[in-house]
């Protein structure tokens, strides 16, 4: 996905101030070989690519004084109630060097899953987003799941997904995190075993009262 920057002159509060009343939003892209760059995006143009999930979990392509340059966007400042973006960040990308990217996980099939279909489980995503670690051309926009043969009384883990070649999951000393739980939606009929057991284990009623004499 490609975007079109340009040049910030002046930086401080008072400068990102009134940048922003002209419909420009400030930013900045470190990293890499070169200097912190300020730059300034058109706010609308900018709203709108935000409102896409590419923007967020894929390569981007930035031109800038007619260059382009390879960049991902690493943290975006919303206003608290209006709807502006008040400043943006990117990180330059070295294609010979590993990086950590969060990307979106992309569900499908539990409606046909056994679990739903047959025994009206709830599916729960636990997460919903992966962190991974790869090379920048390795890089996928979306990690495709599919969820058509959950069962009952199973969950889903990281390690039972298949991931794309020379991606490998960051998972932060967890050794196989739950992605996706499957959770019963209503109490099961106890089998004969567990209905003898419950009534024997049940005190014995007490007698009735025998009727008083007249």
């Amino acid at each position: 996905m490609k975007f079109v920057a340009f040049e910030r002159a002046k930086q401080g509060t008072g400068a990102s101030r009134r940048l922003r009343i002209t419909g420009r939003t400030p930013g900045i892209v470190y990293g890499g070989k070169g200097e912190p760059h300020l730059i300034e995006l058109d706010h609308n143009a900018l709203w709108h690519a935000l409102k896409k999930e590419s923007f967020h979990a894929s390569i981007l392509d930035m031109e800038l004084n007619g260059a382009s340059s390879q960049v991902l966007l690493r943290d975006v400042q919303y206003h608290p109630f209006k709807q502006q973006v008040l400043h943006i960040d990117f990180q330059r990308i070295d294609a010979n060097t590993k990086m950590n990217k969060k990307v979106p996980l992309h569900y499908s099939g539990e409606e046909s899953s056994p679990a739903a279909k047959i025994d009206m489980c709830l599916i729960n995503h636990v997460m919903t987003e992966l962190e991974v670690s790869c090379l920048p051309k390795d890089l996928p926009e979306f990690i495709a799941v599919d969820l058509s043969k959950l069962t009952k009384g199973h969950s889903l883990h990281v390690n039972d997904i298949t991931l794309p070649a020379g991606v490998v999951a960051v998972t932060h000393g967890k050794s196989n995190p739950v992605l996706v739980a499957v959770v019963a939606t209503k109490a099961e009929e106890p089998t004969p075993q567990q209905a003898a057991a419950t009534a024997a284990a049940a005190p014995a009623a007490a007698p009735a009262a025998p009727a008083a004499k007249k």
